[in-house]
């Protein structure tokens, strides 16, 4: 696995407004403002004060600012106490610290391997 420095990252920095398409980035870090229709990556982090509005679909995500749309983390989903997540959430694996706010839809999406081996999976288990 290659260290994440290495990593094709894209940083929208404070004070920063990007609308428009984002391809072939790795990691999106949001600290200013980002408004996108469909963004694919790796990871989204979205620091405090950020704003992502839109779609997006990542492996992994967390949201210490506010994200208004839908999110796809195919494997997790960390909310900061100081995240907002806004709208739609798919994750695999949910954890919501103290303080953190979620308003809208959350699916939990199944482990594949599992669900269909008949294994409770973590969303299951929470339900």
């Amino acid at each position: 696995m290659r260290d994440s420095m290495e990593r094709r990252t894209l940083v929208v920095g404070r004070g920063i407004s990007l609308q428009g398409t984002v391809q072939d980035a790795e990691r999106l870090v949001v600290e200013g403002t980002v408004e996108a229709s469909m963004i694919h990556a790796s990871e989204l982090s979205i620091s405090p004060g950020g704003v992502f509005k839109g779609e997006v679909e990542v492996e992994d995500a967390e949201v210490a600012g506010t994200i208004d749309g839908t999110l796809t983390a195919r494997g997790s989903l960390n909310v900061r106490a100081s995240g907002r997540v806004l709208g739609t959430a798919r994750c695999r694996r949910l954890q919501v610290e103290d303080g953190g706010q979620i308003t809208g839809r959350i699916e939990m999406l199944n482990e594949p391997q599992r669900a269909e081996a008949g294994q409770r999976t973590t969303a299951e288990s929470a339900a």
